[in-house]
């Protein structure tokens, strides 16, 4: 007997629209297919499917692909 397990991955025409409307989030908390979750200031280049991700807490930042991406969350003040 097998156990499988599903989890919520969206199709990358939605994640394409929800990085365009998360530019102007204060915090966007992206979801990456390789497990890491991670919070901060988004820059999001259209033309190219990629963006960097920036915590200004950690004085850290991550540069990504669409293609990495499983799920995002945005919120506004």
């Amino acid at each position: 007997m097998s156990t499988t397990t599903t989890t919520k991955t969206l199709v990358p025409e939605k994640i394409y629209d929800m990085l365009l409307n998360a530019q102007t989030a204060d915090k966007v908390t992206v979801h990456f297919k390789d497990g890491q979750v991670i919070s901060g200031a988004l820059i999001f280049n259209p033309f190219k499917g990629t963006g960097r991700l920036i915590d200004v807490e950690k004085e850290s930042s991550i540069d990504f692909a669409i293609e990495n991406i499983r799920d995002l969350r945005f919120s506004r003040s």
